[in-house]
């Protein structure tokens, strides 16, 4: 949805569903946005009656009540990328249909909660640090635990140059403990861990802010229920994005090419995304009945914060 007000690029750019506000910047830099037919900076504005084009193709915002979010329990072996030529990539797993992206990333050997969106500007609202949205996880170790493992995880564990900020941790049974983080650091848990001599067996992200995996098999997603979107959209609505990074330009040094990272889009419509697709992960026809929604009721509920309240397996 065009506003009669100018709205920031990369703002624009993720509204249309097909990448994240972050992923918005790094095309931007690429030199592969294009306004009205010239080559878009990091700042740019985007004014009404305004073409913006992404590696040649038309872009436009999808109106808010179109947006896309699905809760997915990623089984292990699931690689949390939009990159179609990685294998077991999550996107190719899902086979939603029309274009959607992770929030943030799981492990490839972790389990559980992800959500997948085609909102890209609430992605950052979600992943970003300051905002300090819980996360919470079941962990097996290989070792008993004790009362100093609990006590230690909880008050913080120096890994990747930081020291981790103070969480909650709770004993579950002598291997299994339950652990809320809100912050997000590269394999933390694992990483915690291996600080205190103990290796990680099994880790499952049970929850996300309010959301959690109730009623989700391992492989499978549903979209969210109307509820579950209200107060997501209640709770964010404080949240900053993520602030927009400064970049140096940084010359080319004589006789180098300067190859641009293009967009992964998808052909078939004026945008390239949005299509249809009606093969499965292994490039077979989907079996009849077996829609986006996949459920015999085929509920197609909408409200203001975006479509709600189907549910399907992913296999």
């Amino acid at each position: 949805m065009i506003e009669n007000s100018s709205t920031r690029l990369n703002k624009y750019i993720s509204e249309s569903g097909i990448c994240s506000r972050r992923e918005a910047d790094k095309f931007i830099e690429s030199k592969v946005v294009f306004i009205n037919g010239k080559c878009a900076r990091m700042g740019d504005q985007v004014n009404p009656g305004d073409v913006v084009r992404v590696n040649g193709i038309i872009i436009e915002p999808k109106p808010v009540e179109d947006a896309i979010y699905i809760l997915f329990n990623k089984p292990p072996g699931i690689t949390c990328t939009t990159d179609l030529s990685t294998k077991d990539n999550i996107i190719t797993y899902i086979s939603y249909g029309e274009r959607i992206f992770p929030v943030g990333r799981l492990d490839k050997d972790s389990q559980g909660l992800i959500i997948l969106t085609s909102n890209g500007d609430i992605v950052n609202k979600i992943l970003r640090a300051g905002n300090e949205h819980e996360k919470e996880y079941l962990v097996t170790v290989d070792k008993p635990i004790t009362e100093q493992f609990i006590k230690t995880m909880a008050s913080g564990v120096p890994i990747l140059g930081v020291n981790t900020k103070k969480c909650k941790v709770v004993a579950e049974s002598k291997f299994v403990f339950r652990i809320t983080l809100v912050q997000g650091l590269n394999r933390q848990i694992r990483r915690m861990c291996e600080y205190l001599g103990y290796d990680v067996l099994r880790l499952e992200r049970v929850r996300i802010m309010h959301l959690s995996l109730k009623g989700i098999p391992v492989g499978e997603y549903r979209e969210f229920k109307k509820h579950e979107l209200a107060e997501l959209n209640e709770l964010l609505k404080n949240s900053k994005p993520e602030p927009v990074q400064k970049t140096q330009s940084n010359p080319t040094p004589a006789g180098k090419k300067v190859v641009s990272k293009k967009p992964n889009f998808r052909p078939g419509t004026k945008t390239g995304f949005g299509t249809k697709d009606t093969r499965s992960a292994g490039g077979k026809p989907k079996a009849a009945g077996k829609g986006r929604a996949g459920n015999s009721s085929k509920s197609t509920t909408k409200n203001t914060g975006g479509r709600a309240g189907r549910t399907r397996s992913s296999r």
